[in-house]
């Protein structure tokens, strides 16, 4: 049983081999080879249409003649090759990319005239149909010209009688409209027949093939100029939304935008957000997933604003009109600062309509002071004002505190400050007014005034450097005690451009890696003055404190302020944001990596080559045993000679050896002792 067990190991890999070769060549080669329409009439691959034409006549004439009479199922794949063959478009897509849509009709028609005779049959067969696209058609030279870009391509090939291509026609309008802006799109009819072969796989054969068929969707990202980098829409469903969410997730890796129904909205998503952040709901009817440009918004927006959908349902009407005055949808709805009234536009938009809207309220109506507002603002030390450059002194009105009730009074407060001011009139016609609100109003339309909040507890460094004083832990840091109320307090920095130094460090040259560092550490490119209110909470009050300390810093002038201004802490981003595009890049490129390995997997399984080299396999392997048997075989046989040659030899020579002291002792042999000897000493 040991042996035998010891032989099947031996044998078993080329046994596995021939069965596997034998299997393949049998059972799944056959399958995966599709017969050919020049099979089936009988004629030489790549036959011209005259010889179709002639051998479809022999087997009419052997028909009509009577002499034979076709089997169903024979003449209806005789009469497809006829028609595949004939038609121009058709034979040039299978000839070269082994494209035939229309297969599927065969066994319909088998289903649809079993048991008629053959002239039942409605010719032809198939319906000839037309397609073509006026969208961006791309030739093999401008293929290679703009591919080269840094921008993102979507193309999709097409055959003008393919009737897949002329179903997707539709969906492929309403894609590039939707993709208008954010991807460029073109489509390369398969006549052009250099950059179809170039986007098309390859099979073993070398011949160029799709091998989803038509159309097929191929995405080139930034800076990709070959076929390795490329993206293929390998997925059954080609509908726009299919395909507009590929787009969107795997090859431009732009965020998705969650649903939350009115239960999950405010615990899930507006509390979560932030409250430094907008935050920007849309109502859909349909439920669809999030637009391209929606996305895209989502994604370069994210600093500023937190977007979620909702599907409108006619029950929760009431809800979402008391809760947010939505009356009904589509509409987009943006939520600003607390106690804020909600604004609300209906209808759809298009991306540059929507970036406006954006643009215009991507902040709070009271702005927060934050790391990526602070220059955008004017509140920064580095001599960046709103009025521009030219602009020697210009204001910024900080109120500070932590995230409380106290605080969104104050920041209510603030905002009828502004109002007052914006509506105060035209600056042309206050520009010589010096009332008190006057100077305000003014400065505030020249851009040279700013107001705005900061959040005390996360910049606590920041509002102390501004508020430092014995109560300063009121409104700067987090909450030490709970008996400590929070107290927001309101302050004003006047920077002041300092032309002298600005220009010394313009003419000054860099000798060193040194001065190149101190330039660096000394960034405050503006003095700066602060003033502390200690007023009540009326407008009024604080829009003369404001024009007060305005006039008497423009007519003021003081030394260079060289204190280092502490940096701003960046808020962190939106976590459900940066989850989903590291999950859609992550899974993006695992997707792909699987997707080749399977795909190449698939291509060598249907390899005819495969069959062979695994019985070729075989009969080496085979060979090898029995070579090694028989080297064995050998040895074995030289070892069991090699002995007795050895006895012989041996017993030869020993005749005429002379006796030593290896030989045996003789039987009167005796022991001779020396005199000095000592027989007891053994």
């Amino acid at each position: 049983m040991g042996k035998l067990l010891q032989q099947f190991r031996q044998y078993a890999l080329p046994l596995f081999l021939l069965t596997a070769g034998i299997f393949f060549q049998l059972i799944v080669l056959p399958s995966s080879i599709p017969y050919s329409h020049y099979d089936v009439l009988g004629i030489e691959r790549l036959a011209s249409n005259a010889q179709v034409e002639d051998a479809y006549q022999k087997f009419e004439s052997r028909w009509n003649s009577g002499k034979v009479i076709p089997k169903i199922d024979q003449f209806i794949k005789i009469r497809y090759a006829f028609e595949i063959l004939t038609n121009p478009i058709w034979k040039r897509d299978y000839d070269h990319f082994g494209i035939d849509e229309h297969l599927h009709i065969i066994e319909t028609l088998k289903v649809k005239y079993k048991g008629e005779i053959f002239s039942k049959i409605n010719l032809p067969l198939l319906a000839i149909s037309s397609y073509g696209s006026s969208y961006n058609k791309l030739t093999y030279t401008d293929f290679a010209s703009n591919i080269r870009k840094t921008k993102v391509w979507l193309i999709q090939v097409y055959s003008s009688g393919s009737p897949q291509s002329a179903e997707f026609s539709n969906s492929w309008n309403n894609i590039v409209n939707f993709l208008d802006g954010i991807v460029d799109t073109a489509v390369v009819e398969l006549g052009e027949l250099g950059i179809a072969s170039f986007l098309a796989e390859r099979r073993y054969t070398g011949q160029p093939f799709f091998r989803n068929g038509l159309p097929a969707l191929i995405s080139f990202p930034p800076n990709c100029r070959n076929l390795d980098c490329c993206f293929r829409y390998d997925g059954d469903n080609l509908s726009e939304d299919a395909v507009i969410d590929w787009m969107t997730t795997t090859i431009l890796s732009l965020p998705r935008i969650f649903y939350y129904s009115k239960e999950s909205l405010g615990k899930n998503f507006i509390a979560k957000s932030g409250q430094h952040k907008v935050k920007v709901i849309f109502f859909s009817r349909t439920g669809q997933r999030a637009l391209p440009f929606q996305r895209k918004a989502a994604r370069d927006y994210h600093d500023y604003a937190s977007f979620a959908f909702v599907l409108w349902q006619d029950e929760d009407a009431p809800f979402w009109f008391k809760k947010f005055e939505v009356e009904s949808a589509p509409a987009t709805l943006l939520l600003k600062d607390p106690g804020v009234k909600p604004i609300v536009y209906y209808g759809t938009w298009n991306s540059s309509s929507f970036i406006n809207i954006m643009e215009q309220n991507k902040h709070h109506d009271l702005p927060q002071l934050r790391s990526i507002t602070s220059m955008e603002l004017g509140c920064d030390a580095k001599g960046r004002s709103r009025a521009g450059d030219d602009s020697t002194a210009w204001y910024c009105v900080v109120l500070s505190g932590r995230l409380s009730l106290q605080l969104s009074i104050m920041r209510d407060v603030m905002r009828r400050v502004h109002k007052n001011l914006v509506d105060y009139g035209s600056l042309s016609s206050i520009k010589d007014d010096f009332s008190d609100q006057g100077l305000a109003a003014v400065a505030l339309k020249e851009k040279r005034l700013t107001l705005t909040w900061l959040d005390g507890e996360l910049q606590s460094t920041y509002c102390s450097f501004y508020l430092h004083s014995e109560t300063s832990y009121e409104t700067c840091g987090p909450r030490r005690y709970a008996d400590i109320d929070d107290v927001p307090l309101l302050f004003l920095v006047r920077y002041r451009r300092n032309s002298t130094e600005n220009n010394l460090k313009g003419e000054k040259k860099k000798k060193s890696i040194w001065d190149l560092s101190q330039d660096v550490e000394d960034s405050n490119l503006a003095s700066q003055l602060v003033a502390r209110y200690n007023g009540s909470e009326d407008v009024s009050e604080i829009i003369k404190w404001i024009s007060q300390t305005i006039k008497d810093g423009d007519t003021r002038d003081l030394p260079y302020f060289r204190t280092q201004t502490p940096e701003l802490i960046p808020e962190n981003a939106d976590s459900v944001l940066l989850k989903s595009i590291q999950g859609v890049i992550s899974s993006g490129g695992m997707k792909k990596r699987l997707k080749s390995i399977n795909t190449s997997i698939y291509d060598h399984v249907t390899d005819p080559r495969l069959g062979p080299f695994m019985l070729l396999g075989a009969c080496l392997s085979f060979g090898a045993i029995y070579l090694q048997k028989n080297q064995t075989n050998s040895q074995d046989n030289k070892d069991e000679s090699k002995p007795k040659r050895q006895r012989v030899k041996r017993t030869s020579s020993s005749k005429n050896r002379p006796p030593s002291i290896t030989d045996a002792i003789p039987k009167d042999a005796e022991q001779i002792l020396l005199p000095d000897s000592d027989p007891d000493s053994d």
